[in-house]
């Protein structure tokens, strides 16, 4: 009944352009939307997680358990688990159902940023400074860490006399081509979890097998470093965004199906500012996967937002006066969330969608300006309460409420997810992992 109330061509409507609310809750340096989109985590500067109860912009959960700045999150499928990874060289994932700490990892050296598996919140890849990416699995209560390789791969050169035409010239004659030192930036993984993408400070894509944990396939996007590798909520195309100020989009093929050998890595799009030259903070893609934004890096304040069908700049919306460190998009809705450097305040942009009253009722006028009321003569009559009571009765009589059925909201998740229970107790909404360890 609410949809009658929202103007059509404002719900059609395929990015924001309002700036509506703003989150202030100490300084935040990422933010991460749940896979339903109820929830809104947000890792803080002194290591706090602080997790948002999307609707109401209310506080459902504070957790401490990291000493220095946030440096990603990632939430589990059903939404119940999150992991954090912090500067402090360690990976933690809370339990949201009492906002207790389900695992700790610590690592030897700095994180770049970690990720779950999308089926198996016990097993995530993390990106390590000037160290090798590792795969973390504690499905069996142990916790183990599988070192992956950063260098990529190349096809052996053979001379023409030497050649053996009993031999097969495909994966079993790949070698790891010995090159400069470079470390792995980025590392996530597919919308299916079978393989693992890692970008190299080199410009180097490395696609893992997930279960082998081998590399089965390298290709050079780029000369410079490779600092995000996002995917779209469907998982059909992906964008690099690289230090040479370009981000470039992707088709994902059926890996399933496909062997990543034979798979033909083209550039669909190349999204850049060609009169600035701006470098790109971060990238994300739209709800629906048909827009890439970007927010920009250092002296520029806007989000640039770019079509997929023919890669054409469609809106930049003007940020406030802040450098925007990281932005995501709502997986269900029109909404556009992004954090500061300076004060780490959470910015939302949406779409304000007048309501149109006339739709529920034909007799209901709506006027541009206020008007002098004329009332009738019986209006303000005083009516017994006997009489108003009956009234309500009467009406409460012929209206039917249905409390069973469950109308879900448009766009989303047919199945159940989880949901984040209320703790009425203060003491308990927050939970200090300092004494776990």
């Amino acid at each position: 009944m609410n949809l009658l109330l929202l103007d059509p061509f404002a719900i059609a409507q395929e990015y924001p352009e309002n700036l509506t609310h703003t989150l202030n809750f100490g300084q935040s340096t990422c933010i991460k939307f749940n896979r339903k989109g109820d929830y809104l985590a947000s890792g803080l500067v002194d290591g706090t997680v602080i997790v948002f109860d999307f609707d109401t912009y209310g506080i459902a959960r504070v957790l401490r358990g990291h000493t220095r700045p946030i440096q990603s999150l990632s939430w589990s499928k059903d939404g119940r688990y999150l992991l954090s990874s912090s500067r402090d060289w360690k990976c933690i994932l809370w339990d949201l159902k009492d906002g207790s700490r389900e695992t700790t990892v610590r690592f030897e050296s700095a994180i770049w940023g970690a990720e779950l598996h999308p089926f198996n919140h016990q097993i995530f890849v993390a990106s390590l400074f000037d160290d090798s990416p590792t795969l973390v699995d504690f499905s069996d209560g142990t916790i183990r860490k599988h070192l992956l390789s950063s260098a990529p791969l190349q096809k052996t050169s053979r001379d023409d006399d030497d050649e053996d035409e009993d031999v097969d010239m495909d994966a079993d004659h790949l070698r790891v081509e010995k090159q400069d030192k470079q470390s792995t930036l980025v590392a996530t993984f597919t919308r299916t979890g079978h393989y693992i993408f890692t970008g190299t400070s080199k410009g180097w894509l490395n696609v893992i097998d997930a279960e082998t944990l081998q590399t089965v396939r390298s290709e050079r996007l780029t000369n410079s470093n490779i600092k995000h590798i996002v995917f779209s909520i469907s998982g059909k195309q992906f964008a690099v965004n690289a230090s040479d100020r370009t981000i470039r989009l992707y088709n994902t093929p059926d890996l399933t199906y496909v062997d990543p050998v034979d798979w033909e890595i083209d550039v669909v799009h190349r999204f850049q500012d060609v009169v600035n030259r701006l470098q790109w903070n971060s990238v994300a893609f739209s709800s629906n996967g048909d827009h890439v934004m970007a927010s920009t890096y250092q002296d520029a304040h806007d989000i640039y937002i770019w079509e997929n069908t023919v890669g054409s700049l469609v809106k930049i919306i003007e940020a406030p006066r802040e450098e925007i460190v990281d932005v995501q998009w709502h997986p269900n809705r029109t909404v556009i969330a992004a954090t500061g450097l300076d004060k780490g305040t959470i910015y939302i942009w949406a779409t304000v969608t007048p309501q149109r009253w006339s739709a529920l009722a034909p007799d209901f006028v709506e006027v541009e300006e206020n008007v002098e009321y004329e009332e009738r003569e019986d209006e303000f009559d005083i009516i017994p309460d006997e009489i108003v009571q009956k009234q309500k009765l009467d009406q409460e009589d012929d209206d039917e409420v249905d409390v069973v059925t469950i109308e879900r909201v448009r766009g989303e998740f047919s199945e159940e997810s989880f949901v984040l229970p209320v703790l009425l107790d203060e003491e308990e909404e927050t939970f200090d992992s300092s004494d776990s360890d």
